[in-house]
């Protein structure tokens, strides 16, 4: 990995936030994470704004239509399809139009998008199987997904000047190795990927990635036992996944290797839904920092190879979590950096 874009100190979002207004979104990302904001996704829009109709609308030569199970691949693009499309459109209007009141781009956007694996087991073939039970129908998404994030990238960077991080997001990664995906009908389960195919499938998209963008890229995985050494292997520069976790001996341990090994952490340490009470900027960073310790690392290392973000996506959040959630992760990184004197 070429160095990091992002600063030492720097915060993130996940993704997702409460509300549907997307020009009000991307001004308050901008606003609270200066550093390092990501392009806001909006699901109470409903159809096409959720992750798989996102990552839908970038496909090449793939379109998607809503049935009563879910997604399902069509043959041409219809209503369905559409919506999509427009909605992630909106969202780049949104940010040009941000970043043209603000007066300069930011440093570094990030952008998501549902990795491969989510979105293969997430979406149906035509005859109603899940994409992820079909290997020629899994390698055809593949490409299209990695076609169609080259062009997302190229144009986000043309709109708005600023250099541009991949994150996907896996979060349903464990259950395709674990054979728990449930079939359209719900009364089975899809066969279990085998790690090496898993990882191969990955590395293309974060290989494409890399390609479009020319830095570091970003897997997401908010599962309680995410594969780490699967993401790294697969080329991951970062990993993100939920720090508050009450995680296992075997877990740690991964992390620990997939941190020693050079990778850059994206610590979730706040709650995605809002909290009877906010916290204080040290309880914020106490999963951060309990981590570190448990694993025998120097703090240090967080300002060096760590992001603060909430744990997962806040789009169950009130607004003013979201807006409070990201101050906070914004103040943690810079104390990461420059740590209290009372730490």
């Amino acid at each position: 990995m070429s160095a990091a874009p992002w600063v030492p100190g720097a915060a993130t979002g996940i993704g997702s936030l409460p509300g549907r207004e997307p020009v009000e979104a991307a001004a308050v990302v901008l606003g609270e994470l200066p550093e390092l904001p990501h392009l806001p996704e909006l699901p109470a829009r409903g159809l096409g704004a959720d992750m798989l109709g996102r990552a839908a609308a970038l496909l090449v030569d793939f379109a998607v239509e809503l049935v009563p199970s879910g997604y399902r691949i069509t043959a041409r693009p219809g209503r369905d399809h559409r919506v999509a499309v427009d909605l992630l459109r909106r969202d780049l209007d949104a940010v040009e139009e941000a970043i043209g009141k603000a007066g300069a781009a930011p440093p570094v956007l990030k952008l998501q998008v549902t990795g491969p694996w989510t979105l293969a087991s997430g979406i149906e073939l035509p005859r109603g199987h899940r994409v992820v039970t079909d290997k020629g129908a899994l390698r055809d998404l593949a490409e299209s997904l990695a076609e169609g994030v080259a062009l997302h990238v190229a144009e986000v960077k043309r709109r708005t000047g600023a250099r541009v991080v991949v994150q996907f997001d896996e979060p349903g990664l464990p259950s395709v190795l674990a054979g728990a995906v449930p079939t359209p009908s719900g009364y089975g389960t899809v066969p279990a990927v085998a790690a090496p195919e898993a990882r191969e499938v990955l590395a293309a998209l974060v290989d494409a990635a890399k390609a479009a963008t020319g830095t570091a890229v970003v897997v997401h995985c908010c599962a309680s036992a995410p594969p780490l050494a699967l993401i790294r292997a697969a080329g991951a520069d970062a990993i993100a996944f939920d720090a508050t976790l009450p995680f296992t001996a075997a877990t740690l341990d991964e992390i620990g290797e997939t941190w020693e090994s050079g990778a850059v952490l994206f610590l979730g340490v706040l709650p995605g839904a809002t909290p009877e009470r906010p916290p204080t900027l040290r309880q914020a960073a106490d999963p951060a920092l309990r981590l570190a310790d448990r694993l025998g690392f120097p703090r240090a290392t967080l300002a060096e190879r760590a992001v603060p973000t909430p744990a997962c996506g806040l789009a169950g959040a009130t607004p003013q979590w979201a807006r409070k959630a990201m101050a906070l992760v914004r103040d943690v990184g810079k104390a990461f950096v420059e740590p209290p004197e009372s730490w």
